[in-house]
């Protein structure tokens, strides 16, 4: 086999694997069904906020962990389903909003939030969840399904 009849058979051998391989991150194509799953878990995180805040306001010891608990459950679930870091961003960033909204406080000079210990341990409690979960390695059985060879 000459040298260039064997470029030409490597070269036709990636190109065949170039195509095999789906587009990913930022270079997959726009799918309208992703991105509203994502929207609507951004307004999931909007609401699981303020009911997180209302909440570890109310009850301080125990509403702050019951709080925390939904934010973690509501960030890994949407890791979980869309199995993307986007599917936790999405909620923790309209959590997010949520909280600063509420933080703003009204012209009276009220706010939502009891005290500032409660306020300081949900917030940084949930941009904390939303990191671990957000940069969690990917699930076993997603791992299986990468095409890889098992170690």
């Amino acid at each position: 086999m000459s040298g260039s009849s064997r470029a030409r058979a490597g070269g036709d051998r990636t190109e065949t694997q170039k195509r095999d391989i789906p587009a990913t991150g930022l270079a997959a194509p726009v799918n309208p069904a992703r991105i509203a799953v994502l929207f609507g878990l951004a307004v999931l995180g909007a609401v699981v906020g303020i009911a997180g805040t209302l909440v570890q306001a109310a009850w301080f010891p125990g509403g702050l962990l019951i709080a925390l608990v939904g934010t973690a459950g509501l960030f890994y679930g949407g890791r979980t389903l869309t199995g993307t870091q986007p599917g936790a961003l999405a909620p923790a960033a309209g959590w997010l909003v949520s909280i600063v909204v509420l933080l703003s406080g009204r012209p009276e000079g009220d706010y939502v939030f009891g005290d500032a210990l409660g306020l300081g341990l949900f917030m940084l409690g949930g941009m904390g969840l939303a990191v671990i979960c957000a940069t969690m390695p990917r699930s076993p059985r997603q791992r299986a399904d990468s095409g890889r060879p098992a170690k």
